[in-house]
């Protein structure tokens, strides 16, 4: 079965662009490698779903099914989701083994600043309630096998740094 690379953080944090370059590298050594975005999941296969805990840990369950089939079938499957809960990645990574967790670390203030889709902005106005950061807790992870400091660290050096340890525990 494939690795998985799961990244976890605050919304805005990073997390689709260090997937995406992570996708890219391994498209480009030969491997197949398929970019599960949670908020591309949203407006589709999770598009029935809130933001409310029981909401979330449905969304996590499907993604989770999701990148096992994909990985089953050799593809690598790259999830950037929030994930907020521990027991969100917890069950990640107990279905999903070889499993890679990124922790995409930026402080909040950071990611609001940034807003690349105007999520902050619109949780602000009340329009998206238990958002995630505001309305929802995140429970710091406590077994990432990576931890990005997006705020303080460029795509290049965790894209390289994600790869190395991969690589160091025979995941590649």
């Amino acid at each position: 079965m494939a690795p998985t690379i799961w990244l976890t953080g605050l919304p805005a944090s990073g997390k689709t662009t260090l997937a995406t370059a992570l996708v890219k590298s391994f498209r480009e050594s030969g491997r197949h490698a398929v970019l599960l975005d949670g908020d591309d999941l949203r407006r589709g296969v999770c598009s029935d779903l809130g933001f409310s805990e029981a909401d979330r840990d449905e969304n996590v369950r499907r993604v989770v099914a999701i990148a096992r089939l994909l990985a089953r079938q050799g593809a690598i499957p790259v999830c950037a989701l929030v994930s907020p809960m521990s027991g969100h990645r917890r069950h990640a990574r107990e279905q999903l083994a070889p499993y890679f967790e990124v922790f995409v670390d930026c402080p909040a203030n950071v990611c609001a600043r940034r807003d690349p889709k105007g999520l902050w902005r619109a949780a602000l106005d009340g329009e998206i309630p238990d958002f995630t950061g505001l309305g929802q807790r995140f429970e710091l992870p406590e077994s990432a096998d990576y931890r990005y400091k997006s705020d303080q660290e460029t795509v290049a050096e965790a894209l390289q740094a994600v790869l190395q340890a991969m690589t160091k525990r025979g995941m590649l």
